[in-house]
């Protein structure tokens, strides 16, 4: 099964696509970003142009997103939630497969801990899936760890693990 991980966000969403069936799991990871001087609508389209280009290239059965967090500044949850409402919107136009997993959920599916240090998530990430060194920018590395929390999660793939 390939699984595309999303790390929402507006000015970096970052993405990891892994498939569960391959001796290599990862098959990509990085960053999507929208330049600062663009306007909002924009990047929204750049950010929906970018999760087509990935759809298509890579196929995912499903879609792994992160839900969004809090956040102080109020300016910036505003903007990252309409980006997240675009993913979204890409992610159902495009597979239609979604799934959402809060930062606890994550946390607890690689480490075993739902208050684990981000250092932590990163580390279990590239142990994982037998990187070389933890995935940049970060923000890949969220995407990669919510992909791996679905394919650990998931009824449907460990049906018959024991």
């Amino acid at each position: 099964m390939v699984i595309l991980g999303i790390d929402p966000g507006y000015a970096i969403i970052g993405y990891g696509v892994i498939d569960t069936n391959a001796k290599d799991m990862v098959l990509d990871y990085g960053a999507i970003t929208t330049p600062k001087e663009d306007t909002l609508p924009i990047r929204l389209e750049s950010i929906e142009a970018s999760l087509k280009y990935l759809f298509e290239k890579y196929k995912p059965d499903v879609v792994a997103i992160e839900e969004l967090f809090y956040f102080k500044n109020q300016k910036t949850v505003i903007q990252v939630a309409q980006a997240r409402g675009v993913i979204i919107l890409a992610c159902q136009k495009y597979c239609g497969n979604i799934y959402e997993y809060t930062p606890l959920q994550i946390k607890q599916a690689l480490t075993g801990q739902g208050r684990a240090e981000k250092a932590q998530v990163q580390y279990m990430v590239k142990a994982i899936l037998g990187l070389d060194s933890i995935p940049k920018p970060d923000d890949a590395a969220d995407a990669l760890a919510v992909a791996i929390c679905h394919s650990q999660t998931s009824p449907m793939l460990n049906a018959n693990k024991a």
